[in-house]
């Protein structure tokens, strides 16, 4: 896959606080790309800058080929944006409201009715349609907001943290549309999220701390270098494990021992095979990732 964003040492600062500091990074075409970071790591001003709502300091952006300091036009047509606070209008009825954000792209007439009723099935609004923005819930809401992003068929779909507070439902729709759209379109997805269940689903993560790169790389290679693995013995004995002279964590009907990685599980498991007759091996968690290499734990987006 070629790289469809390129992104070579960023910085911005807001008079003494550096908020970005020096970032590279590449996305592929048609991957799901994360960051992950709490509320304040940079997430959201990089991406500003790359929607050219914020001027960077130091740097250079280039998306799908063009240069943001020369094509900035053309880049904004490639980009669907997500933004955490909605940029529609409360007092328009959701029909209007995306009726006019369709109109900037030269969609109109026909062409509009027909890619409104593409996204009001996908995304279930139909019903919506004539209601005003400002009574909605907050979960219907986000929806159109993901409608406002996908009208012009973007390259590059911007999520900036997008199911943050939304019920599991509206959640759930929102990434199986998501995912349909980059398997049917190889549509790009850049995400800024804290919940780790969502990066944990990303084919690149990029871990940001006070506005720097702390560490990079798929899930996978994430968790190996950073965590180790666990073994969940069920109905365990205890007095085996403990002459052994293994640590583990009592959970309910369990016992749960960390090993470095699987190598070592699997070594385990070979030397003592009286002791595994009901257990399972797991990996490290996100969040496990995010405490070994920040020194900090993600609640909500809040440092803790």
């Amino acid at each position: 896959m070629s790289d469809i964003i390129e992104i070579n040492h960023l910085s911005k600062s807001f008079g003494e606080v550096r908020a970005v500091s020096d970032l590279s990074f590449r996305v592929k075409e048609g991957e799901l790309f994360a960051f992950l970071g709490i509320n304040g790591a940079g997430k959201s001003t990089t991406i500003n800058i790359m929607c050219g709502q914020l001027s960077k300091d130091e740097g250079e952006i280039i998306i799908d080929g063009n240069n943001l300091d020369t094509g900035a036009d053309q880049i904004k047509r490639e980009l669907g944006v997500v933004f955490q606070d909605s940029r529609l209008d409360l007092a328009l009825s959701v029909y209007d409201n995306l009726q006019s954000r369709a109109s900037l792209y030269g969609i109109t007439g026909e062409a509009f009715e027909k890619r409104l009723g593409e996204l009001s099935e996908l995304l279930d609004f139909k019903e919506l349609l004539g209601r005003a923005l400002g009574k909605l819930s907050g979960g219907q809401r986000r929806r159109i907001d993901v409608a406002r992003a996908l009208i012009h068929k973007p390259k590059i779909l911007i999520l900036d943290e997008p199911t943050t507070g939304l019920d599991p439902r509206t959640r759930k729709l929102l990434w199986n549309v998501i995912s349909s759209l980059r398997k049917e379109e190889n549509m790009t997805v850049f995400l800024t999220t804290h919940y780790r269940e969502e990066a944990s689903d990303a084919d690149y993560i990029v871990i940001l701390d006070s506005g720097k790169i702390c560490a990079e790389g798929t899930p996978l290679e994430l968790k190996n270098a950073y965590t180790g693995d666990f073994i969940t013995i069920y109905g365990a004995n205890e007095e085996k494990l403990t002459s052994l002279g293994l640590k583990y964590d009592k959970i309910r009907d369990a016992c749960r021992i960390f090993v470095p990685n699987t190598s070592a599980a699997t070594e385990l498991i070979l030397k003592n095979p009286e002791l595994f007759c009901d257990y399972e091996i797991t990996k490290g968690k996100m969040d496990d990732v995010f405490l070994a290499v920040t020194g900090k734990v993600l609640v909500g987006g809040e440092e803790k």
